[in-house]
């Protein structure tokens, strides 16, 4: 395992493939590395690809603090910059997507390009944030047995869950989220629902963005990915069909058509 200490925090990643060109998959709440092998196993030929957990999920350390959003964007800046990597392009899933806006918006000298994937660049309304801190707060003090049936449903459209099939997909990722140290995702969830709005500051995105969205997205529905494509000046635009907000998990080939797609469309060496 490939860990490396960053921002007072130790990081770990999966590095795969040994192009020249460099992507780093940045992950959602709850999920971890993992959920971009599909995207990883088609691109790897191509690129190097690394994909990384963030503080207080999947193999990475779970400190006592530094949640925040902020801090969550200089995890990933460290990271980038502790491997020596150079502009990369950057995928980021929801809480990703989140981390990879601001890395363009803060330093844009370290990306090549930005695909941000079922996210939004706007504060979390009202409504979802009372239910998300009721989520936390049940997470936090009776456990995932009252909780994981209604949390499946908002990251997992409902054909990927009822497909028989998908059945140890489905299982694979229930223990992924129910086995979170509580002591990092409880902060975590808390520090990026209170993110704030950098929609209005993203038509000074220069690079070469491509936005993907899973159809049924409920947690970050396509309307908040469409403003995005509107705000970001030349932005690609994916939909992926019959998809909920872990379109790279529920449609792996899909999504996988839509980077390859989107860097075909870039001149690399």
């Amino acid at each position: 395992m490939a860990k490396r200490t960053v921002n007072e925090v130790e990081l770990y990643y999966q590095s795969t493939g040994d192009g020249k060109e460099v992507i780093v998959f940045s992950h959602g709440y709850l999920m971890n590395h993992s959920m971009f092998d599909g995207q990883v196993e088609v691109l790897k030929n191509r690129f190097r690809c690394i994909a990384f957990d963030h503080r207080g999920h999947g193999n990475s350390e779970v400190p006592d603090s530094g949640y925040d959003m902020d801090n969550l964007v200089t995890d990933a800046i460290s990271l980038i910059e502790d491997l020596d990597l150079g502009p990369v392009h950057f995928v980021g899933m929801s809480t990703g997507g989140f981390i990879g806006m601001r890395i363009a918006l803060r330093r844009p000298d370290l990306l090549k390009s930005l695909v941000l994937m079922d996210t939004s660049a706007e504060a979390e309304g009202t409504a979802k944030l009372r239910q998300y801190h009721l989520l936390i707060w049940m997470v936090k003090n009776l456990g995932w047995f009252l909780v994981i049936g209604k949390v499946l449903p908002l990251m997992f459209h409902k054909d990927f869950l009822n497909d028989p099939s998908r059945k140890a997909q489905k299982q694979k990722w229930r223990e992924i989220v129910t086995g979170q140290d509580k002591k990092g995702i409880v902060p975590f969830g808390k520090g990026i629902f209170a993110r704030k709005s950098v929609l209005d500051q993203l038509s000074t995105i220069q690079i070469p963005t491509a936005i993907v969205v899973g159809e049924f997205d409920l947690a970050t529905p396509p309307i908040h990915s469409k403003r995005m494509a509107q705000a970001i000046p030349g932005a690609n635009l994916y939909t992926i069909p019959d998809a909920g907000h872990s379109a790279a998990i529920e449609k792996a080939e899909e999504v996988s058509d839509a980077l390859v797609d989107f860097y075909s469309k870039m001149d690399m060496d």
